[in-house]
């Protein structure tokens, strides 16, 4: 077998082992399926066949006998993809015995607790003084936006409630299982390897950033607590009016103005007017919330894209929210998902390398990397051009000047805050992993959450308690929400280079092919800092995002009024198509699809959202 025929048989067992894992892991996590065995089988035979150390030395021997094929273009390719292969197998080697079994216990404690944790009811006292059933992003949108103190207590004790039952139903255990597998590969504990499997990065190295972070911040963050104290008193610093406290009369102003039935035509919009093309993609997208479905949005790609042979393989990509369009805040929120992993899909959708090991999810694929792709295109909602574009009621009444100037009014002082609620995050993880097995009682831990949200939040407990938050369940996702901190420091110098060369962000037709060629074409076969030295010709800085945080209501206001005036001047650009199969679904239901067209597509998503849920 040539060197090349190696890497096209490489390609295509990968392809039907991951197929079969991300068919499973999308059915159990949307609850249309309860074959928790079977997506636990499946992630083991693929976790089995990436963490085979004997593939190592094989691909490396194939590299060798590549640099011998006498045709330049196709040697180039085939070391190209089997380098590829070679970085993926070095961040899932596991080589000992020991460490595999302990993988092998892991894969299926986390089946098991998933499936526990899938049946778990929560509830919440609504404004009738009647008890009700809740996901978790419809809790979060109670605390953020209810005008009735007494509902916002009882949603946030709901998720205090959810603490309480992971503490007492394995997640400490979980812990611990995951601290002996990181010690067989010689970590000295689970975040430890996360980091640096995840980041490439030591926990030292990672600090370091996060430190210097939280230092610039700090000051800016504790004066907007103190005048939000001293304004509306000791009460709006507890868990359940904070971010009602300085934000919720303003989100409900906003409410009408982005209705969550008009969500998937602002995204379709939105996306065509920056040049995104998803390069033939099929997309599958379930975004309302139901009981059984996992409560957190996410984005996979059951297949990657990649050139097989020099055919083009387009990708087929699953996202998902968890909109519940009749709560107030659900449309904004929702649309934010919808950005956030339509982002996602557009990155993996764009890889143009020659394996599917480049355009998939996992290491070595950086979070960080990753997460930077969505959060370019979520934040982009909070720009006033963008509102002044898209934001409009039933009427076609765009939102108003007032009520822009009230988001920043009320936002801008706690910049800082929402990125602190990141950065809280690894401060946790970091110091849960570091403690023995001997010191992890609940008692133990459930102080260490408070006392790591009293020093980054300044606050007794966080809106969203540390242990309701899924990430740390999950073992793709725990100990990487450092990831989500990184990104922004990388998207925010991104939107000031595309603001230094363009003077503005929406509709911005530049931006996607700009995307497509600095960041997403070579997937993972790039670092972070590679992708922003190419486009924005500097290294990767913290200082864009920490000079956002700090900047004044009156800096920020003045800045949003220069893009609305800047909007006036510009000529909207036609809506393209995205160059995707679409289909939304609920659950096992199609509610919508672009077969025809990506208008008709909008229109059956609106009729059924006005039908069902009025707006």
């Amino acid at each position: 077998m040539s060197a090349t025929d190696f890497l096209n048989d490489l390609n295509h067992q990968y392809l039907a082992i991951h197929r079969r894992k991300e068919d499973l892991f999308w059915e159990t996590y949307m609850g249309t399926s309860d074959d928790h065995e079977g997506s636990a089988a499946a992630q083991t035979q693929w976790t089995h066949f990436l963490s085979d150390a004997s593939h190592i030395a094989e691909v490396k021997a194939q590299i060798e006998m590549a640099q011998h094929i006498a045709d330049q273009k196709e040697q180039q390719a085939t070391v190209q993809g089997l380098q590829g292969w070679l970085a993926m197998f070095q961040a899932h080697a596991i080589e000992s015995p020991e460490a595999k079994a302990l993988k092998n216990d892991l894969i299926q404690f986390e089946a098991d607790f998933f499936e526990r944790k899938q049946h778990l009811a929560m509830y919440y006292t609504d404004e009738q003084g009647q008890r009700q059933e809740a996901s978790l992003p419809s809790l979060r949108a109670a605390i953020h936006t209810n005008n009735h103190e007494s509902v916002r207590r009882s949603a946030h004790q709901a998720l205090l409630d959810v603490e309480q039952w992971l503490l007492g139903n394995g997640f400490l255990e979980l812990v611990k299982l995951r601290n002996r597998f990181a010690r067989s590969l010689g970590y000295a504990n689970f975040f430890d390897y996360s980091v640096e499997k995840t980041e490439h990065m030591t926990c030292e190295q990672l600090f370091a950033i996060l430190d210097d972070f939280e230092q610039r911040t700090r000051e800016h963050h504790l004066h907007s607590l103190a005048v939000l104290k001293e304004q509306k008193g000791d009460q709006a610093l507890s868990g359940h009016n904070l971010v009602y406290s300085f934000s919720g009369d303003v989100m409900r102003e906003l409410d009408p103005y982005v209705p969550f039935s008009q969500s998937l035509r602002r995204w379709v919009e939105s996306f065509s007017r920056l040049g995104i093309d998803y390069s033939g993609a099929e997309l599958t997208l379930d975004l309302l919330d139901r009981k059984g479905k996992y409560q957190n949005g996410f984005c996979h790609g059951p297949i990657p894209s990649f050139y097989d042979g020099g055919k083009w393989v387009a990708a087929k990509v699953n996202f998902t929210s968890n909109a519940k369009p009749d709560q107030v805040g659900s449309g904004y929120s929702g649309i934010n998902t919808l950005f956030h992993e339509g982002g996602h899909a557009a990155h993996f959708a764009n890889v143009k390398m020659n394996a599917p090991c480049f355009a998939q999810e996992f290491a070595p694929t950086s979070m960080a990397y990753a997460e930077t792709q969505s959060m370019f295109c979520d934040s982009l909602l909070g720009d006033a051009d963008w509102l002044k574009q898209y934001a409009k009621d039933s009427h076609g009444h765009v939102v108003p000047d007032r009520v822009i100037q009230a988001m920043i009014q009320s936002r801008q002082p706690f910049k800082a805050y929402e990125e602190r609620s990141i950065l809280l995050v690894p401060y946790f993880e970091r110091a849960l992993y570091q403690l023995s097995d001997d010191q992890l009682s609940a008692e133990r831990v459930l102080q260490l959450a408070r006392d790591t949200e009293r020093s980054i939040l300044g606050i007794a407990c966080s809106p969203r308690p540390l242990l309701a938050i899924p990430h740390l369940l999950s073992d793709e996702s725990a100990c990487s929400y450092q990831g989500y901190l990184l990104a922004h420091m990388a998207v925010y110098q991104t939107r000031a280079y595309f603001t230094e060369q363009f003077g503005y962000l929406t509709n911005n037709p530049h931006i996607g092919p700009m995307l497509a060629a600095s960041y997403w074409n070579a997937g993972n076969s790039v670092s972070l800092n590679e992708c922003l030295k190419k486009l924005t010709g500097q290294p990767f800085s913290a200082k864009y995002l920490a000079d956002e945080c700090n900047l004044s209501i009156d800096q920020a206001w003045q800045a949003e009024q220069q893009k609305m005036q800047a909007l006036q001047s510009r000529k909207l650009m036609p809506v393209q198509s995205l160059n995707a199969s679409i289909r939304v679904v609920d659950g096992k239901q199609v509610l919508a699809s672009n077969q025809q067209s990506d208008e008709q597509l909008c229109e059956q998503f609106e009729a059924y959202i006005t039908r069902n849920y009025g707006r």
